[in-house]
């Protein structure tokens, strides 16, 4: 109860102080930056009382407070505050690289890559042939000629087999889990990113052809996201090699070196025009594998230790962006889309363990963890808004809506999978944060 009035309180002083705030030049974003901190930690707190993830509070906190609910965070904040999302995705893919170590590439690379193109290639399969399917009942699409709606559901398939590292990692950072259940879905979930990229250019490709030439616009090219997944290695190698050189001969002052560290490879990444996941998920695998120095781990720690509000105010702003009225227009449409897929993800990482010899929790559990989505496939589905006019904006609404229940759902499921495999953390059982590294270091001693 004491929490709740906390909320009541937050949200009117937020009321009260708002107008104040837009006098000045920057100052509303920087109001709504303290207010979500707050308010997304507070309902996180609530959600870990009714041994909900906290994940799921901090995106709830940002749906009620955000521009379609009570709208004490305007859109304009939202969009403001988007470098916070730059620097959470740039220290969560940072870290899901340092989890890698070049031996267990070598032991598991070949399991994981069978485990993930089982499961993409029936889920892309099964989503294509249901959109089609359903193509005339999805507004703006349905009095299309056939070889629309086919294009339309390539370009859907290939977005909506996309997982969330995002999620996934802050699942793990906030449990401490690190079995095999955990394992095999954050290595699925790393190779899947890649794949994806190229699952994608190949249906945008395929869409060119079906959809007349003068229906399209110019947007990304194929060859433009070849680039961003081959440029995003050759940089994020060049960043993990710079970071081990400064372990290696400075090494200190490494909590503000490691946000430092991540901000500048993000904006490198956008400038060079290449995958910011898979650029500092590569800096983070070389950093991890070259250096040897005692400051590696020190780094990885102080990240994880920055990276717990960062997280915050990250997960709310993607409850922000969710547009409620959007996802009510088609969620008749959405619902039996979350089910597909998540059945397909399911019997798609069975067949993959059977072929890939998993055995065990792994084998039975690991789909629970790649439910989830998040900003990849919102962006994914942007990019078609650019190059298809016409297809774009059903495929982003309807895209929204499905993120939109897989975003909330998905961070449930794995955490079932994390308890069923008997990896949850002590810390996590009593609802408290506690970094992952600080867990190893307890475990340690």
């Amino acid at each position: 109860m004491g929490r709740v009035l906390i909320l009541v309180l937050l949200l009117g002083a937020m009321r009260l102080i708002a107008p104040l705030a837009s006098v000045g030049e920057g100052s509303e974003t920087l109001l709504a930056f303290g207010f979500l901190i707050l308010a997304a930690y507070t309902v996180g707190e609530l959600a870990a009382g009714l041994r909900v993830p906290k994940i799921v509070g901090y995106l709830a906190a940002g749906v009620l407070f955000g521009p379609s609910a009570l709208g004490a965070v305007s859109h304009e904040s939202v969009v403001a505050l988007g470098a916070i999302g730059q620097l959470a995705i740039a220290l969560i893919a940072f870290l899901a690289g340092a989890e890698l170590r070049w031996h267990e590439v070598r032991e598991r690379g070949v399991t994981l890559l069978k485990l993930t193109t089982v499961e993409l290639g029936l889920t892309f399969a099964v989503l294509t042939g249901l959109v089609y399917a359903l193509h005339p009942y999805i507004p703006g699409l349905g009095s299309g000629p056939p070889a629309e709606a086919l294009a339309f559901a390539l370009l859907f398939g290939s977005i909506a087999v996309v997982h969330s590292p995002s999620v996934t990692m802050g699942m793990l950072s906030e449990t401490g889990a690190s079995g095999p259940v955990a394992r095999t879905t954050l290595g699925v979930v790393l190779v899947a990113d890649v794949v994806v990229v190229l699952l994608f250019s190949a249906a945008a490709a395929v869409a060119r052809t079906l959809v007349p030439l003068e229906a399209a616009g110019g947007g990304a090219s194929v060859a433009g996201l070849v680039w961003e997944i081959l440029g995003a290695l050759l940089v994020g190698a060049a960043l993990g090699g710079g970071v081990s050189l400064y372990l290696r001969f400075v090494g200190r002052e490494l909590f503000l070196f490691a946000l430092l560290a991540a901000f500048l490879g993000a904006e490198i990444a956008r400038l060079a025009h290449v995958e910011t996941l898979l650029t500092l998920l590569t800096a983070g695998f070389v950093t991890e594998n070259l250096t040897r120095h005692p400051a590696r781990d020190a780094l990885r720690h102080a990240m994880e230790r920055s990276a717990a509000p960062v997280f915050v105010v990250f997960f709310a702003l993607s409850g922000a962006k969710i547009d409620l009225a959007a996802v009510a227009g088609v969620i008749l449409l959405v619902l039996p889309l979350v089910l597909v897929r998540a059945g397909s993800i399911n019997a798609g990482m069975r067949l993959g363990a059977r072929w890939a010899g998993v055995t065990g929790a792994e084998a039975r559990l690991s789909w629970m963890g790649l439910v989830s989505q998040a900003g990849v496939a919102i962006g994914l589905a942007s990019i078609v808004a650019d190059s298809f006019p016409h297809l774009g904006p059903p495929l982003r609404t309807l895209m929204l809506g499905l993120v939109a229940v897989n975003e909330t759902v998905g961070p449930l499921l794995f955490r079932r999978a994390l308890a069923a495999g008997g990896e949850l953390q002590a810390g996590e059982a009593t609802g408290e944060w506690e970094s992952a590294g600080e867990r190893r270091g307890a475990a340690a001693h």
